[in-house]
């Protein structure tokens, strides 16, 4: 495959990139990460301001780029020193909404074009609503180019006044595998399964944030309708967030075959061992956990929203989000019929060949850039 250089034939210096990270998400860090190895290895010189507990936790400053510390907050300081770390850059790349916004801040004035990736969607209501849709504007407004990872994404930058916005999937790098040789995989998967109480019974695994949107209020009561199974399937949800406590009392209360498993470290090992895995979500864009699934070969049911139908195509189980009768029926028949689950490992397979390769999308955005910093053919 042939690539965009990162040097003009006139001689100009490698292009500098500053790429712009907020706290960051599992899936934008990913890609940050993804993106600044990419644009290393191709010669462009590349500047990740992220807060430092970022850096680390994706080994960022592994890519070959150079980190400049910028916490997440919007006070003076912090956008002064991005301000700073911007000062040289050819071309500044921010990924989210408050990454935008900062680096929207420290660029006023003057003439560094500015690429926003929106890799999600922010959920507020009432005055935090209005806010978040103003602060939208800003970003959509100040941006060259608004790359929108689903299509949805993308018509919401256009209706918020985006100049240029662009569809741009980006790639979940696919994980290691969780055992190799394949004679491992019975004993890795018994041991995973035996350390959450599965050994003998369905497991049926999530992973996420403990948060309103994500739907598990409504996993929960769809969990309901498992419980005539013999074996009785056990839900898992691995996670940490502000509903903890709700979802624990009400799993206690109502006696639900479900378990709160925390923040987990193993999670190419828990999707291995997994029946299925579900979705829930009110809304998703390129879901991580959905593209786990899938190069994982195991059975997912979804909900039927944001960019989720274009991600799996028919590789998964669509419900509508917030219809626990539709999730509890869909995961019983799965579970029901081993045939089924079989076609849908099989289409997930050919579902995942067709997203963009780690490669394809840094080749994209690099692309992107050339655009926008090339000088005009005379």
């Amino acid at each position: 495959m042939s690539h965009v250089s990162s040097q003009s034939p006139h001689g100009r210096p490698p292009l500098h990139t500053v790429q712009v990270l907020g706290g960051g998400s599992a899936g934008s860090s990913a890609h940050v990460r993804s993106l600044a190895a990419g644009l290393a290895a191709r010669g462009v010189r590349v500047t990740v301001c992220a807060p430092s507990e970022a850096v680390g936790a994706y080994d960022l400053t592994g890519t070959g780029a150079r980190h400049v510390h910028v916490p997440r907050s919007s006070d003076p300081a912090s956008v002064a020193s991005l301000r700073l770390a911007c000062a040289d850059a050819d071309l500044v790349h921010a990924h989210g909404l408050h990454a935008a916004l900062r680096a929207a801040l420290a660029l006023t004035g003057r003439r560094i074009p500015l690429v926003v990736t929106w890799h999600t969607r922010a959920h507020a209501e009432g005055a935090r609503g209005r806010l978040l849709h103003l602060l939208e504007r800003r970003v959509a407004r100040a941006a060259a180019v608004v790359l929108g990872t689903s299509s949805d994404l993308v018509d919401r930058a256009r209706s918020r006044g985006a100049r240029d916005a662009r569809l741009a999937p980006v790639t979940f790098p696919a994980p290691r595998a969780a055992y190799d040789p394949v004679e491992e995989a019975d004993g890795l998967r018994h041991k995973a399964r035996a350390e959450i109480g599965a050994v003998d019974r369905p497991l049926v695994v999530t992973v996420g944030t403990l948060e309103r949107q994500r739907g598990y209020d409504v996993l929960l009561e769809a969990s309901r309708a498992w419980r005539h199974l013999d074996p009785l399937p056990l839900l898992v949800i691995a996670g940490e967030g502000p509903e903890r406590a709700a979802l624990q009392r009400r799993i206690e209360g109502e006696g639900l075959p479900a378990r709160l498993i925390g923040r987990r470290d193993d999670i190419p090992e828990l999707l291995a061992a997994a029946d299925l895995v579900v979705l829930p979500s009110s809304w998703e864009s390129r879901s991580v956990l959905a593209q786990e699934a899938l190069h994982a070969r195991v059975p997912l049911v979804a909900t039927s929203v944001g960019g989720i139908p274009e991600l799996v195509g028919d590789a998964a189980v669509l419900v509508p989000y917030g219809d626990a009768e539709a999730l509890g029926t869909a995961v019983a028949r799965l579970l029901a019929y081993p045939g089924l689950r079989e076609r849908l490992r099989e289409k997930g397979t050919a579902q995942a060949a067709t997203w963009p390769t780690e490669d394809e999308t840094v080749t994209q955005v690099l692309s992107v850039y050339d655009e926008l910093t090339q000088p005009l053919a005379l």
